[in-house]
């Protein structure tokens, strides 16, 4: 089957041309169905209430912030104030306010939309960027208006039709943010027309229908989340479930019973967790010799496929009686046993979870992609899948390796550039438009790309999070004199932890004033004083950090680096390598055992 490109250049045309081919079926819903819009009502709403943010001033080029967790009406405000012209774009709920303070300047926003439980932090970065109007979307706040109060607001005079006609495919759809290597975090501007080249270029191998039941429980500031649920539901008209609380999702999932369900490395290895506890804790003896048996089958079935392309004729009759007999059943209990299409990305997954799934008959297309490309670039498509890859170029993207190895990407789902950051734009984007990613990969004969390392210097957690370790490092290094370097770590985690060596003047100098008779860099690491002021200075940090890059453990190692040293350049530069593979054992201490470690509880 081949896919038709959509008929439209705008995310407003496709919105209005879905909402007028499905009116009558629910477009959002929460679990359990306690509340449930269709396309008419949706459409309805989005009119209101783009007159209303109209009335307030915002038009076409202007700038709406979000920052709520995954609820319908994110989605009413997003799609009203693209109708507008307007730059929707949503906040990271873990951020603090100054970070929050610097997305919103940059951003321009004048209208921000939001739930209580962030006003706290929210709230003061609005009034110190001079936002125009604050709208709380559940309940009333001292000095916002409700949503229900904006929605009345509407100018009855305002042309709808015209306004959201006059969009343009270049005019900026959204702003992602995403953390540099340092600094403050970057806005990636992408346009109606960059996310209609993404959805038209990874539905070739997706064929999303209106018939597609989704689940949005990613943050709505990850690009992965506004690609694959936003916009791939107002271009194609698939049924979301939104999902407030991350560690509800496994629970939705029996609610929702997705046809397709993408999720970043973290939630795949809950659901594997998940999986073996059950068969585990199996109080029958025989069900429990079946489960293990039917999973021990699939996996071999699996394993050979990937080791030498087939499946001999008898293992792939226990297979399929072991799908029967079991591994339905288990896709049953956990609510996927609709799903059509499952994909991982944002963060590399282990091959052994992607063998686990695969043998439960949920093969994951393992994707790749960024914020700067609209979502994906790569992904394994569904019949066609090589394990351990990040499959191929999406329809309408070039891919080539640079000299040092570095993967380049050409083509219509590069942004349009960072908001307000030229200097920058210019070293993302060559003269002939190729983005230089920072990722070294390699690509076989038949396109399929394997991420090998990246030369940028990003933290990206289990959770697909990218994170800067300099930002980190530097707030935990003006928490304490006593730290002369910080490093942390969390690549592919579920949490950071941070490695601290001691600035030797500064701790001889805190030695003497607490009467300690060794002042040893080696010795002063072990002791409780010292110990407590590291912890105060991580619990400083850690309030200044979003809640995603916070410290949870650190180990004060008993070396001082020197500069041009295995650890450190002669400009005194962190080699990150060489750190890990030196300190390899302290770094697993810290995720595995509380006695070598300080911890922020």
């Amino acid at each position: 089957m081949t896919t038709a490109p959509l008929p439209v250049t705008t995310l407003c045309e496709a919105f209005q041309r879905t909402a007028a081919r499905h009116p009558d079926r629910v477009a959002l819903r929460t679990p359990g169905g306690a509340v449930s819009i269709t396309w008419r009502q949706y459409a309805a709403r989005v009119q209101t209430l783009a007159s209303a943010l109209a009335a307030r001033g915002v038009g076409r080029g202007d700038s709406v912030a979000i920052m709520m967790t995954n609820r319908p009406e994110m989605h009413l405000v997003d799609v009203a104030a693209m109708h507008l012209g307007a730059t929707a774009f949503s906040i990271y709920n873990t951020l603090a306010t100054d970070q929050i303070v610097h997305v919103l300047s940059n951003s321009g926003a004048k209208v921000v939309a939001f739930e209580r439980q962030f006003a706290d932090r929210l709230v003061p970065a609005a009034q110190q960027t001079g936002a125009d109007t604050l709208v709380s979307v559940d309940g009333p706040h001292v000095g916002a208006i409700t949503l229900e109060e904006l929605e009345s607001q509407g100018d009855p005079s305002f042309d709808f039709d015209a306004s959201w006609r006059a969009v343009k495919p270049d005019d900026v759809l959204t702003l992602i943010y995403t953390s540099g290597t340092t600094g403050d975090p970057k806005g990636v501007e992408l346009t109606h027309a960059n996310m209609l080249a993404e959805l038209n270029g990874g539905n070739i191998d997706m064929e999303v229908t209106a018939d597609d039941r989704v689940v949005t429980y990613l943050p709505h500031a990850h690009v992965a989340d506004r690609w694959g649920s936003h916009y791939s539901q107002v271009a194609f008209g698939t049924q979301l479930t939104c999902v407030s609380d991350t560690k509800q999702i496994l629970a939705a999932l029996t609610d929702a019973r997705p046809t397709m369900f993408g999720a970043v490395p973290q939630i795949w290895y809950k659901v594997q967790t998940g999986i073996e506890t059950k068969v585990a804790n199996e109080p029958s003896p025989v069900k429990k010799r079946l489960a293990d048996w039917a999973i021990a089958t699939s996996v071999a079935a699996v394993e050979a496929k990937v080791k030498t392309g087939s499946v001999p004729p008898v293992l792939a009759f226990k297979q399929k009686l072991a799908d029967r007999l079991v591994l339905s059943k288990i896709r049953e209990g956990i609510g996927l046993d609709h799903v059509r299409i499952a994909v991982s990305g944002a963060a590399a997954i282990t091959q052994e979870t992607l063998v686990l799934m695969t043998a439960l008959g949920l093969p994951i297309c393992e994707a790749w992609g960024m914020s700067e490309l609209s979502g994906i670039a790569t992904i394994n498509p569904p019949n066609a899948q090589r394990l351990g890859t990040v499959g191929k170029a999406v329809n309408g993207v070039e891919l080539r390796l640079a000299d040092d190895g570095e993967l380049l990407v050409r083509g219509p789902i590069v942004m349009k550039g960072y908001r307000n950051e030229p200097g920058k734009t210019a070293e993302a984007i060559d003269d002939d438009g190729w983005l230089h990613t920072g990722d070294i990969a390699t690509i076989d004969a038949d396109g399929y790309v394997t991420i090998v390392d990246r030369k940028k210097e990003l933290l990206i957690n289990a959770a697909g999070k990218n994170m800067s370790p300099t930002n980190i490092e530097s707030a935990i290094r003006a928490a304490s004199p006593l730290v002369g370097q910080a490093v942390a770590i969390g690549d592919r985690r579920k949490y950071n932890v941070a490695l601290i060596v001691l600035e030797p003047e500064a701790t001889a100098t805190f030695a003497a004033q607490h009467d300690l008779a060794d002042a040893s860099v080696a010795v002063l690491a072990q002791d409780p004083a010292v110990r407590a002021e590291i912890q105060r200075a991580i619990d400083g940090a850690n309030g200044r950090l979003a809640r995603v890059e916070q410290i949870k453990r650190f180990a004060i190692l008993p070396d001082a680096w020197e500069p041009g040293s295995t650890e450190l350049t002669p400009t005194m530069k962190l080699r990150r390598k060489p750190i890990s593979e030196r300190y390899t054992d302290v770094i697993e201490g810290l995720y595995v055992d509380d006695r070598v470690a300080g911890t922020t509880r």
